[in-house]
């Protein structure tokens, strides 16, 4: 079964109805205008507001790098001063008076200077001495 191939129509506009159309495709043109004008003002905005913000981060960022600039400083001389002061903490660690208690306290426990603890008499023990069973 073959359908017969029906061959399109060419449709052709009078002169009237192609004026008739005018004043719509106009229109159309306008709108058109107006919607690509619209477009570039607001692509320029937009140009504008990032160029802006990009000035507003590198001001922030050049700020920020002078704030740390002086944080570095004054945090150098804090360390310097706490360096100063630990010094003297170890200078006095070392004074000769607290070396020496220190090491007197050391051989009194471990038995170096032990002349303060007396002698004691021992007896030797055969077990005939009733006097050394009795002390």
């Amino acid at each position: 079964m073959e359908t017969p191939s029906k061959q399109p129509k060419i449709s052709t506009m009078t002169h009237e109805a192609e004026e008739e159309m005018q004043p719509d495709i106009s229109k159309l043109r306008d709108q058109v205008q107006q919607i690509s004008l619209s477009q570039k003002v607001t692509e320029a905005k937009l140009d504008g507001l990032k160029n802006g913000m990009e000035a507003k981060m590198d001001g922030i960022e050049t700020n920020l790098k002078g704030n740390m600039k002086y944080l570095k400083i004054d945090l150098t001389k804090l360390l310097q001063e706490m360096l100063t002061n630990g010094e003297r903490v170890v200078k006095e660690t070392h004074d000769e008076n607290k070396r020496n208690v220190c090491h007197d306290f050391i051989d009194s426990n471990i038995g170096l200077n032990t002349h303060h603890v007396s002698k004691i008499d021992m007896r030797k023990f055969d077990g005939k001495d009733p006097v050394t069973w009795i002390l």
